[in-house]
Formats: structure tokens, C-alpha cells, sequence
């Protein structure tokens, strides 16, 4: 049987690639045969296992480690992109934080801002421009945000307003990079079953979430992989400058 999504020959750049939806989106492009590099901040142990993981599907990976808030450090990771591989296909948007404690506007100190801001957008826009520049005709562009980009979040300001800047560089982006075929899409998931979002899960806390979800759970790694691995592939050449929700219908029940 065909293999519908076939990505043999091209290569990926998966920020935040080490753990949770970063690394079940490169083994995922590994599988459908694209060779991957991964950006990760300080966890080498995590970062060599999932790049192991990575070259037993057959494919060439590597790990590049960063602070991507340096435009020098995203630089550093292109540059080792189009070194090793030859060129880039495909980028992954995936890296960011999410402050645990809830925290109101009035209340909200300017560190926590700068910091949330300073990892989800700066570190983002210094991702996608160097993927501008680094990506090859007909290329792809991705970028994880959130539901909280389109609803807000109570008590995360920081953290949707992080999201929500980031929906409105795809929609200006797309524009800018589609004379050379490149498109540039979201994937915007709720809530996911990974370390960042663990804390606030504990106990009956999941219950109350999984509650509010139609699909009655809380969304795995991989469940967030598959429509980013879509959006990579031929099969979405010409959707471009969309924002795609991948929450169980959470969005529609408040």
C-alpha cells in the first residue's frame, strides 16, 4: 500500500524536539522518512535518546543545543540545518513555556511577562526568520500556538498574549513567503498530556479539564504530531495561513 504522507528525502528542523509534542513530531517525521534536526535548551540526556530514537527509523538526526530568546543561537541552528542536511524542507515552531501559577493582570510582575514573551514570541520570531531564509522553494512552516491564542486565558495573560501574537505572524508570514511555495500554517492545540501541563492536572484537576473536552480526554503528544506532520506533507500544499485547532471540541463548550 501507498504511504500517502511520503517525506523521504526532506529535512526537518524541530524546535524544542527533546520531549513531549517536539519529540513525537520528529519521530513522526522520521517515519514518514524525513531526516530531522532538533533544537533543545539543556537537557542533553533527553535530547541524544530522542535523536537515537530518531536514526533507528533510518533517517539522519541530530541534536543542536540553545537559547533560541539569542538570535544567535537560532542562527547556529539553521547554520548546522543547511551544513548537515544540504537544505531545509520543513520547520517546526514548538518551543515555549506555559507559568504554572495563576497570576492576574493586576497582579502580574513585569518578569514574568518579559520572560513568557521573551521564549514564545522573541525566540519564535527569531526561528521563523531564519527559516525564512533558510527554507527551500516549497517548503513548510509550522507553528505550535495554543487555544488560549483565540479565547485568552484567565490568569496566563502572558501566556495567551504570547500565543496570540504568534497566530497573527502566520497569517502575515504566509503572505510574505508564498511566491516561493513556502506555506505557513498553526497547529493549535488544548490541553495536552505532557511535563509542562502536568502540574496542573494533579488530582481531580484532570477529571475537571477532561470534563470540559467532548471527546472526554485530554489530548497525548502524539495526537498534536499527526496534523503537524499533515500540514509538512504534499497533501496540504495549498492550505496556507490557517490557524488548526486540535483540542476534542473544547473550544465549543466554553
Amino acid at each position: 500500500m501507498t504511504n500517502l504522507i511520503d517525506l523521504s528525502g526532506k529535512n526537518a528542523i524541530v524546535t524544542g524536539g527533546s520531549r513531549g509534542v517536539g519529540r513525537a513530531t520528529s519521530l513522526l517525521l522520521a517515519e514518514a522518512g524525513a531526516n530531522v534536526g532538533i533544537s533543545y535548551r539543556n537537557r542533553a540526556d533527553e535530547a541524544a535518546a530522542t535523536v537515537a530514537d530518531l536514526k533507528a527509523r533510518g533517517v539522519s538526526a541530530w541534536a543542536e543545543a540553545g537559547d533560541l530568546t539569542d538570535p544567535a543561537a537560532a542562527a547556529a541552528l539553521f547554520e548546522r540545518g543547511v551544513s548537515e542536511f544540504g537544505g531545509v524542507d520543513i520547520v517546526v515552531v514548538n518551543h515555549g513555556i506555559w507559568p504554572v501559577e495563576d497570576v492576574a493582570i493586576a497582579d502580574m510582575d513585569a518578569e514574568r511577562w518579559k520572560r513568557t514573551l521573551d521564549v514564545n514570541l522573541n525566540a519564535a520570531f527569531y526561528t521563523c526568520q531564519q527559516a525564512a531564509r533558510a527554507l527551500r522553494p516549497d517548503g513548510r512552516l509550522i507553528i505550535v500556538t495554543s487555544t488560549a491564542a483565540q479565547r485568552g486565558e484567565a490568569f496566563h495573560a502572558d501566556y495567551a498574549a504570547s500565543k496570540g501574537a504568534l497566530v497573527s505572524l502566520v497569517k502575515g508570514f504566509c503572505v510574505e513567503l508564498a511566491p516561493r511555495g513556502i506555506t505557513v500554517n498553526s497547529v493549535a492545540p488544548g490541553w495536552i498530556d505532557t511535563e509542562m501541563a502536568a502540574p496542573a492536572m494533579q488530582g481531580v484537576e484532570r477529571s475537571t479539564i477532561e470534563a470540559k473536552i467532548p471527546i472526554g480526554r485530554v489530548a497525548s503528544p502524539d495526537d498534536i504530531a499527526g496534523p503537524i506532520v499533515f500540514l509538512a506533507s504534499g497533501l496540504a500544499r495549498h492550505i496556507t495561513g490557517e490557524i488548526v485547532n486540535v483540542n476534542g471540541g473544547a473550544v465549543l463548550v466554553g
